[in-house]
């Protein structure tokens, strides 16, 4: 699968329909060593005059480790064909299985000094500008946290530059 470079402002898409009901892929590491987990909470927009992706990885997923590690990251978008394989990224930890890429019936693609995922339409690579760990004590609503946070693993919240669009070469 090949991919060509666009414009971000060529960009059509509902954000909220493509994270929250399609769901993405973070993906981070490098072409040696990679992982990736699905995410339904993020963002995108404009932060600092730079065009900013925001996601949320709760500290015990594995990718976590790989975007703290490299400050990149990607964010992959798959077609409905692969709810399977988004659903086995949401679930399987990396740490648990010895290739989780064949497990979900996927393959890294390496962009940028990262990866992301071969199979995706649209790709947003990454890098990072901010995070921050999310806090008890931050929450104006605080049935946010009774309900989200029952363990107390916070997500950490990164905030990202687009830095690359890509998308699928049909």
């Amino acid at each position: 699968m090949a991919f060509q470079e666009i414009a971000i402002e060529s960009l059509v898409c509902n954000p909220f329909t493509k994270i929250s009901k399609e769901w993405m892929l973070i993906t981070a590491g490098d072409e040696k060593k990679s992982n990736t987990m699905t995410a339904s909470w993020g963002g995108l927009g404009i932060m600092w005059g730079k065009n900013i992706a925001t996601v949320y990885i709760r500290p015990q997923r594995y990718t976590k480790e790989f975007v703290d590690a490299n400050g990149t990251f990607t964010i992959s978008f798959l077609s409905e064909e692969y709810r399977k394989a988004l659903n086995v990224c949401g679930t399987v930890s990396g740490k648990d299985v010895e290739d989780k890429w064949q497990e979900a019936g996927l393959h890294p693609y390496p962009v940028d000094g990262t990866a992301a995922v071969k199979e995706a339409d649209l790709v947003l690579v990454c890098k990072t500008q901010y995070h921050q760990e999310m806090k008890p004590e931050c929450f104006d609503v605080t049935e946010n946290d009774e309900k989200w946070y029952p363990q107390k693993d916070y997500h950490t919240m990164y905030m990202a530059e687009i830095v690359k669009v890509l998308k699928k070469c049909e």
